[in-house]
Protein backbone atom coordinates (compact mmCIF):
# COMPACT_ATOMS: atom_id res chain seq x y z
CA UNK A 1 0.00 0.00 0.00
CA UNK A 2 3.07 2.31 1.05
CA UNK A 3 4.65 1.54 -2.68
CA UNK A 4 1.84 2.43 -4.47
CA UNK A 5 1.26 5.70 -2.97
CA UNK A 6 4.90 6.97 -3.48
CA UNK A 7 4.29 5.59 -7.11
CA UNK A 8 1.42 7.79 -7.51
CA UNK A 9 2.77 10.95 -6.39
CA UNK A 10 5.75 10.21 -8.25
CA UNK A 11 4.05 10.00 -11.63
CA UNK A 12 1.49 12.87 -10.33
CA UNK A 13 4.38 15.18 -9.89
CA UNK A 14 5.61 14.05 -13.26
CA UNK A 15 2.58 14.48 -15.48
CA UNK A 16 2.02 18.00 -13.60
CA UNK A 17 5.47 19.17 -14.41
CA UNK A 18 4.57 18.11 -18.23
CA UNK A 19 1.53 19.69 -18.28
CA UNK A 20 3.28 22.91 -17.03
CA UNK A 21 6.06 22.84 -19.71
CA UNK A 22 3.16 22.23 -22.21
CA UNK A 23 0.94 25.14 -21.41
CA UNK A 24 3.59 27.03 -21.11
CA UNK A 25 4.67 26.41 -25.04
CA UNK A 26 1.33 26.89 -25.92
CA UNK A 27 0.85 30.61 -24.44
CA UNK A 28 3.87 31.58 -25.58
CA UNK A 29 3.50 30.28 -29.26
CA UNK A 30 -0.52 32.09 -28.69
CA UNK A 31 1.31 35.10 -27.65
CA UNK A 32 3.95 35.14 -30.63
CA UNK A 33 1.09 34.45 -32.53
CA UNK A 34 -0.85 37.76 -31.78
CA UNK A 35 2.37 39.56 -32.33
CA UNK A 36 2.90 38.39 -35.57
CA UNK A 37 -0.83 38.71 -36.58
CA UNK A 38 -0.81 42.64 -35.00
CA UNK A 39 2.78 43.75 -37.13
CA UNK A 40 1.03 42.31 -39.97
CA UNK A 41 -1.74 44.46 -39.62
CA UNK A 42 0.34 47.48 -39.11
CA UNK A 43 2.20 46.56 -42.09
CA UNK A 44 5.72 45.05 -40.92
CA UNK A 45 7.23 43.19 -43.71
CA UNK A 46 7.61 39.63 -42.26
CA UNK A 47 11.33 39.48 -42.76
CA UNK A 48 11.48 41.95 -40.14
CA UNK A 49 9.18 40.07 -37.70
CA UNK A 50 11.25 37.00 -37.65
CA UNK A 51 14.68 37.44 -35.45
CA UNK A 52 17.59 34.87 -36.95
CA UNK A 53 18.45 32.41 -34.66
CA UNK A 54 22.31 32.14 -34.00
CA UNK A 55 23.88 28.11 -35.79
CA UNK A 56 24.78 25.92 -33.21
CA UNK A 57 28.69 26.17 -32.91
CA UNK A 58 30.22 22.97 -33.39
CA UNK A 59 29.76 19.89 -34.44
CA UNK A 60 26.82 18.21 -33.20
CA UNK A 61 28.14 14.80 -32.62
CA UNK A 62 29.80 16.03 -29.33
CA UNK A 63 26.59 17.21 -27.86
CA UNK A 64 25.14 13.34 -28.42
CA UNK A 65 28.75 12.18 -27.01
CA UNK A 66 28.78 14.26 -24.14
CA UNK A 67 24.84 13.73 -22.89
CA UNK A 68 25.20 9.88 -23.70
CA UNK A 69 28.26 9.92 -21.37
CA UNK A 70 26.39 11.49 -18.43
CA UNK A 71 23.03 10.24 -18.92
CA UNK A 72 24.92 6.39 -19.13
CA UNK A 73 26.57 7.20 -15.95
CA UNK A 74 23.87 8.67 -13.77
CA UNK A 75 22.08 4.85 -15.15
CA UNK A 76 25.50 2.93 -13.50
CA UNK A 77 25.16 4.86 -10.65
CA UNK A 78 21.30 3.84 -10.09
CA UNK A 79 22.42 0.21 -10.83
CA UNK A 80 25.13 0.51 -8.52
CA UNK A 81 22.87 1.66 -6.09
CA UNK A 82 21.54 -1.75 -4.96
CA UNK A 83 24.87 -3.57 -4.89
CA UNK A 84 25.57 -0.49 -1.90
CA UNK A 85 22.33 -0.78 -0.43
CA UNK A 86 19.90 -4.18 0.56
CA UNK A 87 16.69 -2.51 0.03
CA UNK A 88 15.06 -5.44 -1.14
CA UNK A 89 11.54 -3.25 -1.48
CA UNK A 90 12.90 -0.89 -3.90
CA UNK A 91 15.65 -2.50 -5.32
CA UNK A 92 13.73 -3.94 -8.70
CA UNK A 93 12.48 -0.51 -9.57
CA UNK A 94 16.08 0.99 -9.06
CA UNK A 95 16.97 -1.78 -11.44
CA UNK A 96 14.88 -0.79 -13.49
CA UNK A 97 15.19 2.63 -13.56
CA UNK A 98 19.14 2.15 -13.65
CA UNK A 99 18.38 -0.14 -16.87
CA UNK A 100 16.18 2.68 -18.74
CA UNK A 101 19.14 5.22 -18.36
CA UNK A 102 21.79 3.13 -19.36
CA UNK A 103 20.33 2.56 -22.53
CA UNK A 104 19.47 5.43 -23.14
CA UNK A 105 22.93 6.95 -22.63
CA UNK A 106 24.02 3.64 -24.89
CA UNK A 107 21.25 4.88 -27.69
CA UNK A 108 23.06 8.59 -27.49
CA UNK A 109 26.47 7.16 -27.77
CA UNK A 110 25.47 5.60 -30.74
CA UNK A 111 24.28 8.24 -32.33
CA UNK A 112 27.11 10.73 -31.26
CA UNK A 113 29.48 8.18 -33.39
CA UNK A 114 27.00 7.41 -36.10
CA UNK A 115 27.07 11.29 -36.37
CA UNK A 116 31.12 11.75 -36.50
CA UNK A 117 31.19 8.42 -38.53
CA UNK A 118 28.97 9.83 -41.36
CA UNK A 119 29.33 13.40 -41.19
CA UNK A 120 28.85 14.87 -44.67
CA UNK A 121 32.66 15.99 -45.88
CA UNK A 122 31.46 18.95 -47.07
CA UNK A 123 30.31 20.35 -43.85
CA UNK A 124 33.66 19.91 -42.35
CA UNK A 125 35.63 21.11 -45.17
CA UNK A 126 32.97 24.32 -45.32
CA UNK A 127 33.91 24.36 -41.03
CA UNK A 128 37.45 24.49 -41.79
CA UNK A 129 37.64 26.69 -44.97
CA UNK A 130 34.94 28.96 -42.67
CA UNK A 131 38.11 28.79 -39.78
CA UNK A 132 40.84 29.43 -42.26
CA UNK A 133 39.47 32.46 -43.97
CA UNK A 134 38.37 33.96 -41.28
CA UNK A 135 40.60 37.51 -40.66
CA UNK A 136 42.67 38.11 -37.98
CA UNK A 137 42.10 41.83 -36.14
CA UNK A 138 44.67 44.32 -37.88
CA UNK A 139 45.75 42.43 -40.64
CA UNK A 140 44.63 43.43 -43.84
CA UNK A 141 43.41 41.03 -46.38
CA UNK A 142 45.47 40.55 -49.83
CA UNK A 143 42.00 42.02 -51.72
CA UNK A 144 42.36 45.32 -49.60
CA UNK A 145 46.22 45.96 -50.42
CA UNK A 146 45.08 46.64 -54.30
CA UNK A 147 46.51 50.19 -55.21
CA UNK A 148 44.26 52.83 -55.82
CA UNK A 149 44.34 55.88 -58.13
CA UNK A 150 44.15 58.51 -55.67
Amino acid sequence: MNETIIVFIVFGSLTTVAILIGLIVYFGKRLEHKQIMAAIEKGTPLSELRSVKPKPVGPIWVKYLSSGVLILAIGLAFIAAIAAGPRMGQSSLILFVGLILCGVGIASLIRGLLYRKYLPKSQLSANSNAVENRNTPGVSAPETMQPTNE
